[in-house]
């Protein structure tokens, strides 16, 4: 084999060496960027309810079924005074085709449980909330607002950061 021949193999080959690995890295991070994007996200939120006039602390669960459609649990406790008051939500949160996919909206099912003096009636209603959240980096802020609709109906609007 020529010297010139030698060489080019050489070449030839450090080339198909040199771009496999970086055909495989892209195509891991287009994978982890899709299994990213249907991780699961969880938090902490703060918020007033305008109708019970008392602060709230909660966490929710943002688990993507789709990329424009997510199971959205969340809890809420009412510092409310006296007894104790406290709700479960199941919704799901739809995000129309905005630019930066930031607007969501969502519906779903409440239910709040309420503690007075021995006493404690519960109460389901339907959940109705707009919200905006970031999403370009791990740690997501939001803000939403949320009608509680039911027999004693009323409004809230909390903030918090969703965590992957």
């Amino acid at each position: 084999m020529k010297p010139t021949s030698f060489r080019l193999l050489v070449l030839l080959v450090a080339l198909l060496l040199v771009a496999a690995p970086a055909e495989a890295q892209r195509r891991g991070r287009a994978r982890a960027a899709a299994a990213a994007a249907y991780a699961p996200r969880f938090g902490p939120h703060l918020g007033y309810n305008v109708d019970v006039e008392e602060l709230l602390l909660g966490a929710q669960l943002s688990w993507p079924i789709t990329p424009r459609v997510e199971l959205y649990p969340s809890f809420d406790y009412y510092f409310v005074d006296p007894g104790s008051l406290w709700s479960l939500n199941a919704d799901l949160k739809l995000r129309p085709p905005t630019r930066y996919g930031a607007l969501y909206l969502g519906a779903g099912l409440n239910y709040s449980r309420r503690s007075v003096s021995g006493a404690s009636p519960s109460e389901t209603g339907l959940n109705l909330l707009v919200g905006l959240e970031g999403r370009r980096t791990r740690t997501a802020p939001y803000v939403e607002a949320k009608f509680i609709v039911g027999d004693e109906s009323s409004f809230q609007i909390v903030g918090g950061f969703s965590f992957r």
